[in-house]
């Protein structure tokens, strides 16, 4: 099993995910032909945001990289980025038997009316597996591990129908789509709390601004492509030592500056391909829900976040962020994580803050800045238990002739990741499980069944509702 669901994780989200869209598109009665295309868009997708990460993460790499020796900055988790997050995550037992489980929790959940989101997104089940696999070296047994992994699975299908109607009414062309991610899912509990705050300040609903706003208010300089130049050009500039550095290094600033821009450009062109591949797919399963099982009225498709991450507002806050967060991780005391590798992740944080925020610009950066904060923490924190499980997944690469080097630590540091890591979520799951043991698990469990138990009563509400206006009709 592991060997099975080893090569097909291995062939990456590129190609798996165009597969399994294919596969559905037909069996729900789409033509081979139309899936098949639908499918091919969803990989070119996929292959298009990596490329537009990757020219992120190289071009700032090497001058972060430069700002860090030049001001000494002496932080000992490594960041190794999600690719090697999600390969620690499924070179382990627990990674090798997470989709037949959860997709086998996800059927049991719409049986019992506690979810009414379908979880398609298969390439985001390495964030289960991820915290199952910490939990599992953590304690030793993975029984543990899969506890941990089923128990955020159900949180986040859970906190993916709470958000389903605001996410779905806020994005364009995201009707019967949720986001099942919990990594995004595990900023919803900051986002509420502080704009619930934020709303108790006199006078704080006057300064809403949104993406389409800054740029009304301040012409080019509010539009997401020339901020991406100016954040680019301002970090190039950091990385000189001097004075004639900064003259000589030029071309080189305006170079950053222009791909920083690229990137911003990009995304919502790429996002674009998402809604073109995926939208024939949600609309031929609503459809065949609605006609098939009358009494499942109201689900929804669980989609990947990488629809929704083009929203002028997200690239606005998170380009703003990532000089925030760089800087905060030098200043923070007790914090020994700085991201590099983790910053394409920053646009992940924001697809299910905006629908509380209603795209407020200055509320979703209060967020993000809050949540990150903590974030950063959290991964500190979780870096000795992230180090074992990537030390023993590098292992196992090496001992099957294939090192993967992104998992290899340097010697003298530990590894974190900003994806996942830095997540209330993951933090929380794991110290109840790991540090509280059985109390921790007791809680866990009555968490959970509570919460299942509460979106079961708005599930069955909701279909009553629905099928006496359809009898009214």
């Amino acid at each position: 099993m592991e060997q099975v669901f080893g090569y097909i994780i291995s062939l990456g989200a590129a190609v798996m995910m165009p597969i399994i869209f294919t596969v559905l598109g037909v069996c729900i009665g789409i033509k081979f032909s139309k899936a098949l295309k639908s499918g091919l868009l969803v990989g070119v997708g996929f292959v298009g945001l990596s490329v537009v990460t990757a020219l992120l993460t190289s071009s700032l790499g090497p001058a972060l990289n430069k700002v860090v020796e030049i001001y000494d900055l002496q932080l000992k988790v490594f960041d190794m980025g999600w690719p090697a997050a999600a390969s620690v995550a499924y070179n382990t037992s627990v990674g090798a038997f997470i989709i037949p489980v959860c997709l086998g929790v996800n059927i049991l959940m719409l049986l019992t009316k506690t979810t009414r989101t379908v979880n398609i997104d298969l390439w985001n089940y390495w964030h289960y597996a991820f915290i199952g696999a910490v939990v599992f070296f953590a304690t030793g047994s993975i029984w543990w591990g899969f506890f941990a992994a089923i128990v955020c699975y159900i949180i986040t299908l859970v906190a993916a129908d709470y958000t389903a109607k605001k996410f779905q009414s806020f994005y364009a062309n995201m009707e019967g789509i949720s986001v099942p991610q919990p990594f995004c899912a595990g900023f919803i509990p900051f986002a509420w709390a502080i704009n619930k705050l934020l709303d108790k300040i006199p006078g704080f609903d006057k300064l809403y601004i949104d993406a389409e706003g800054m740029k009304k208010k301040f012409g080019l300089l509010g539009e997401p492509l020339f901020l991406g130049v100016l954040i680019g050009c301002g970090i190039a500039a950091l990385s000189c030592s001097s004075g004639q550095e900064l003259v000589d290094r030029i071309p080189y600033i305006l170079e950053l500056g222009i791909k920083m821009g690229a990137v911003m450009e990009l995304i919502p062109r790429i996002t674009a391909l998402f809604i073109e591949g995926l939208k024939p797919i949600s609309d031929a399963t609503r459809d065949m829900i609605a006609r098939k099982f009358k009494g499942a009225v109201g689900l929804n498709i669980g989609m990947s976040p990488a629809l929704v991450i083009g929203h002028p507002t997200t690239l606005v806050v998170s380009l703003l962020l990532i000089p925030v967060t760089i800087l905060l991780a030098v200043v923070l005391p007790g914090n020994q994580f700085l991201p590099l590798a983790s910053l394409a992740g920053m646009f992940y944080v924001f697809p299910l803050v905006l629908p509380i925020t209603k795209g407020n610009v200055l509320k979703s950066f209060i967020i993000g800045l809050v949540a990150l904060t903590v974030g950063l923490y959290f991964v500190t924190d979780l870096a000795p238990h992230f180090t074992q499980a990537a030390n023993d997944a590098y292992s196992v690469t090496v001992a099957k002739g294939s090192p993967d080097g992104a998992l290899k630590i340097p010697d003298g540091f530990q590894g974190g990741a900003l994806d996942f890591a830095s997540s209330l979520f993951s933090w929380a799951i794991f110290h109840l499980t790991y540090s509280l043991k059985y109390i921790g698990a007791a809680i866990l469990a009555l968490g959970t069944l509570a919460l299942m138990l509460w979106n079961r009563r708005a599930i069955v509400k909701f279909q009553q509702k629905a099928q006496g206006q359809t009898s009214d009709k």
